[in-house]
């Protein structure tokens, strides 16, 4: 309420008609604490006290003045810094040469209300003429300040209608950055939203995924946090738990303190101004909380304030970004020699600070700071105070249009957004060697240091630089660390681990718990045919066609080919029972050589039967060339061999099954039958059955020959070398024409069967043919249902189980009469007559 009186008051003095000859505001606050009269008037607003105590609001009187209290020795020096630049200008002969600077600072208190009230008497100063100077002409061109970003935000809302340029050294709030609502807004600090990047960055540098967040809420900490948690979220971070809590919220505090406890975050994300770390610090000593990582901002990493008997053991390796520390020449020996004469005009020149005049009692709170200049090297801040001073006077020396001959032109009316303009401009190097301007956003470019605590032998708390980060610089060199010089928390030489997860190993994947964040998940193992060759994969990828994943799934070898081999046992085994069918039948074939002259072996064609014989040898034989890696010859000979030399058998066995049946024709009264069906008949026939298969086999060979064939339909983890068909109609031709033909044998041997011959070999072939069929009938379905090298095994099967079936079925019974009954082996027998018995 007191605001919006103050901000009435001013609007009716700045706007209306005023009959008296002075204004004064009422309820301004007191006089500047320092102050000096120039030609022109810089503005400084610094929370020189952190305690504010407030007046009773009955609005039955006349509000009291604000009290304030504790002495803020950062924001002092900030003070010191302002008046030592200005103090450096003015001694300059290039810079404004003829023209004087005075200053007037007020004390913000850290308090809304007092920065609102030292802002108006700012922009109004302590009295001016109702009617010769009210006028609207703002007695200062550009204030400088504040520190804290929310505070800053109030005063760049306060002065943004009227113009007036504010020129912040500590407001680091993206928010600052919108141009629509700050447009006469500067700083010489970059803005968070580099800082909030920044921290997501070191977290991801470092591998930690599982944090927890804690920020001030303020303007500073809410938006600081939420550039990293977008950041964050960015980079596959995950945040456990997200907390805030204000200077003034004592049980919020306690429940961000609880959080952290309970978490299982071993690295934390502090966003917090000075004064709020400093609660936090307290709360984690007393419940004697350690071993958690922190990560800093800028606000509370190089802090002083923060150093004490026991923060080490709760901040001890903590690690955060700061502002670059840059030595201000001759600040030091301003501070220790000059100060306190000019600050202090009534002080003893004999450097009494126990004595002073009763005109001192303004300054008497201030007398705690005789000792400030113990840690002013550390001064992080100065510089920044120092280059605000420094971009206003070069924005006044070109609108003075002030001359190198070290002159510029006095009484020019200088409008505030003339000032803005100016900055807007500004590109200046100071005597440090830093050039500065300001980007489209009125900030300064990001440069921090990062920093990392640690403890010195003698005990003492050092801020030692381990890294930086410049957004001026390229992208792959903005981020430097030296992981080798930094001390973790609780004094640890080794990085500690923050995730939600352990890291899923290569030959696994990550899969997501239900309801928890990314980072949280199970490592699965990859499916067959998957690999997975680095840490932590989302996804697992298929190995390609002719590769397949290896036990522990994180490389893709070739599959093996599988063959039917001749070194398995397997292979083997059909090797030895084709030859053992080779063997027999060349036995057999030796025999009916030495008894070739035996009326059973001249009994239907002995022609025909070596001619069978030798076909049975090859039939056994062409199972062999199914057994090997399938080669482009060895797939088109195979499947030609066994249809040619199969036919060839049968044609054998045909011809026999009709010399059975003509010879029971030839038999019988006036019959000539014989002489059509001689043996040259019987050569030619068997040779014209087995040239149509010939012909059969040439087309196949020609329109689409049979070819090796990698299948991987049956088995995804290895490769069946086969021979395809290539024309499925090809084989089923040759299969057909074997099995029309061993149709047509087996009716005319079992039409024969009957012949009354004691040795009727129609009954023999009948047997043989019946148990052909069988075989290559079944042979069909459990050929297309065997897989791989199963379906060369079956058709191997086949063709000696065929070839054994006419091999035993058709000599086995001559065999036994040959070797075992010589007696029968004679022509009477053989043709079914005996001797008439003599009576």
């Amino acid at each position: 309420m007191l605001i919006f009186l103050y901000t009435l008051l001013f609007l009716h003095h700045l706007h209306a008609k005023v009959e008296k000859t002075i204004c004064r505001m009422m309820g301004n606050p007191k006089y500047p604490l320092l102050s000096k009269d120039g030609d022109v008037t810089f503005g400084g607003l610094f929370a020189i006290h952190s305690i504010e105590t407030l007046p009773s609001f009955q609005f039955t009187q006349k509000p009291q003045l604000l009290l304030c209290s504790s002495v803020n020795l950062r924001d002092f020096r900030m003070a010191q810094i302002m008046i030592f630049a200005i103090e450096e200008i003015n001694r300059s002969q290039s810079l404004l040469p003829n023209v004087s600077i005075g200053y007037r600072i007020y004390d913000s208190c850290g308090s809304r209300l007092s920065s609102m009230s030292a802002t108006m008497a700012l922009m109004n100063d302590q009295e001016f003429a109702a009617v010769d100077s009210c006028n609207g002409q703002t007695p200062i061109h550009a204030i400088i300040g504040e520190t804290e970003s929310s505070a800053t935000v109030i005063l760049s809302r306060t002065t943004g209608p009227f113009k007036i340029p504010v020129i912040s050294h500590g407001a680091t709030c993206e928010c600052l950055s919108n141009r629509k609502e700050y447009p006469s807004f500067f700083r010489t600090i970059a803005s968070d939203y580099h800082q909030g990047r920044a921290l997501a960055y070191i977290i991801k540098h470092f591998g930690w995924s599982w944090v927890g967040a804690v920020n001030s809420d303020n303007d500073y900490g809410n938006n600081g946090m939420a550039i990293f948690l977008n950041t964050a979220q960015e980079e596959g971070i995950c945040v456990e738990y997200s907390e805030k809590f204000y200077r003034t919220e004592p049980e919020k505090l306690l429940k961000v303190v609880e959080k952290m406890k309970q978490g299982t975050a071993k690295v934390i994300v502090a966003f917090l101004s000075r004064v709020e770390m400093v609660m936090l610090l307290e709360q984690l000593s007393m419940q004697n909380i350690t071993g958690l990582q922190m990560i800093g901002v800028e606000a509370w990493t190089t802090a002083k304030i923060l150093i004490t008997s026991n923060s080490f053991h709760v901040l001890g390796g903590s690690l955060g970004f700061a502002v670059r520390k840059i030595n201000i020449e001759g600040f030091s020996d301003y501070v220790i020699k000059a100060f306190w004469d000019t600050a202090f005009p009534c002080l003893q020149t004999d450097g009494n600070y126990s004595q002073y005049a009763s005109s001192c009692s303004r300054y008497q709170d201030l007398f705690v700071l005789k000792n400030y200049n113990e840690d002013v090297p550390e001064q992080r801040y100065a510089s920044n105070v120092y280059k605000a001073v420094y971009a206003i006077a070069y924005s006044l020396h070109s609108l003075l249009k002030c001359t190198k001959q070290g002159s510029c032109e006095k009484g020019l009316i200088i409008q505030p957004q003339q000032v803005v303009e100016a900055l807007r401009k500004v590109n200046f190097t100071v005597k440090m060697g830093d050039n500065e301007w300001f980007d489209s956003t009125g900030a300064a470019v990001a440069q921090y240091e990062v920093v990392n605590w640690q403890q010195d032998s003698d005990g003492s708390i050092q801020f030692k630089p381990v890294g930086y980060y410049d957004a001026s610089l390229p992208s792959h060199q903005r981020f430097v660390l030296n992981t080798t010089n930094i001390i973790w928390a609780g004094g640890q030489l080794e990085k500690p681990r923050s995730v939600c997860s352990e890291s899923c190993p290569p030959g696994t994947r990550k899969a997501a718990q239900k309801g928890r964040p990314v980072c949280c998940y199970d490592c699965i193992s990859c499916a067959e045919g998957e690999i997975s060759n680095e840490t932590d994969s989302n996804n697992c990828k298929l190995c390609p066609g002719e590769y397949w994943s290896n036990a522990e799934k994180n490389e893709c070898v070739l599959k093996a080919v599988e063959f039917l081999s001749f070194t398995e046992v397997m292979g083997t085994v059909l090797v030895f029972f084709s030859l053992f069918g080779v063997g027999l039948t060349v036995l057999v074939a030796i025999l009916f050589y030495i008894k070739k002259d035996t009326p059973i072996v001249k009994a239907n064609n002995s022609e025909l039967s070596f001619l069978l014989l030798f076909s049975l040898t090859l039939c056994f034989l062409c199972s062999l060339t199914f057994i090997g890696r399938p080669t482009e010859w060895s797939c088109m000979l195979r499947h030609t061999a066994f249809g040619i030399t199969f036919v060839l058998c049968i044609s054998c066995v045909l011809g026999k099954t009709v010399v059975v049946l003509m010879a029971f024709k030839a038999a019988l009264p006036g019959s000539n039958v014989m002489k059509w069906f001689g043996p040259a008949q019987q050569r030619l026939s068997v040779l014209a059955f087995t040239l149509i298969q010939v012909l059969i086999c040439v087309l196949w060979l020609t329109i689409s020959p049979p070819f090796p064939y990698k299948n991987m339909k049956y088995y995804k983890e290895k490769i069946i070398l086969e021979c395809s068909l290539g024309s499925t109609i090809g084989f089923s031709a040759v299969l057909g024409y074997i099995g029309l033909l061993a149709l047509l044998c087996f009716i005319l041997a079992f039409l024969a069967r009957t012949l009354p011959d004691n040795f009727n070999e129609a009954k023999f072939i009948t047997f043989s043919m019946l148990i052909f069929c069988a075989v290559w009938i079944t042979f069909i379905p459990a050929y297309v249902s065997s897989p791989g090298k199963f379906t060369v095994a079956v058709e191997i099967f086949a063709i000696l189980a065929s070839s054994f079936g006419l091999l035993f079925c058709i000599f086995t019974p001559k065999c036994y009469i040959i070797l075992f009954k010589p007696e029968q082996n004679t022509k009477q027998y053989v043709m079914g007559k005996t001797l008439s018995k003599s009576y």
